[in-house]
């Protein structure tokens, strides 16, 4: 791993975990020397996360966390719900054995990364148990456009888990998603993500119109 990836790996996470809010100012040199990393690292880092809709270049200001809001979260989750919905049913109709198998494994992984409580594992976990339903349901391009939100993703995901119910409910919800490909159901693979993302949309969007309320007073 270049030096590169590693700053790139430690800022995402930082900003994931919320150790950097929304809105603030990413200076360069105390993120070299929070990072051991050049001045010319710590651009490129920038310019990925840019990319990845993570941080904003503003102008005369420089880069700063994005913002993240109801709106543009509210499009995330359409667009998880389109891509989702269809790899799920798409899956659960192709599904074989071996398939059911590599899956069964990925959901024993998330279970034990929600056991651990480790924020890195349990993204981690979560990613891999959907690359699983993406690549089953041969939906190749739709992953790519999910790995592109992947950032955004995590960042609400960790967001909605910081909740107590959410927590709880989660790898239940990836239960249902697993038995109703394993049983071959593409509609119950459907309603099953369906109630999954509707559930997590609906906490991020009272957490973001309470952030946004309490910054306006």
């Amino acid at each position: 791993m270049t030096l590169r990836d590693m700053a790139l790996e430690k800022m995402r996470a930082a900003i994931i975990a919320g150790h950097f809010q929304s809105g603030d100012r990413l200076v360069e040199r105390p993120l070299c020397d929070q990072l051991g990393v050049s001045r010319s690292v710590v651009r490129e880092t920038i310019r990925y996360l840019e990319a990845e809709g993570l941080v904003e270049i503003l102008p005369n200001k420089g880069p700063i966390v994005a913002k993240l809001d109801w709106e543009n979260a509210q499009q995330i989750y359409e667009i998880r719900m389109l891509l989702e919905t269809s790899a799920a049913q798409k899956c659960a109709e192709l599904a074989k054995d071996g398939d059911k198998k590599k899956l069964g494994k990925a959901l024993g992984q998330l279970k034990s990364a929600y056991s651990s409580g480790e924020t890195n594992d349990l993204f981690e976990a979560t990613t891999l148990f959907y690359q699983c339903i993406f690549e089953i349901s041969g939906q190749n391009v739709a992953w790519e456009v999910v790995q592109r939100l992947n950032g955004r993703i995590s960042r609400l995901r960790a967001m909605t888990l910081g909740t107590r119910d959410r927590h709880e409910a989660g790898y239940k919800r990836m239960e249902k998603i697993y038995s109703a490909i394993d049983s071959n159901d593409a509609d119950a693979a459907a309603a099953a993500i369906k109630v999954h993302l509707t559930e997590a949309a609906n906490i991020a969007k009272t957490l973001l119109t309470a952030e946004l309320s309490k910054s306006e007073k």
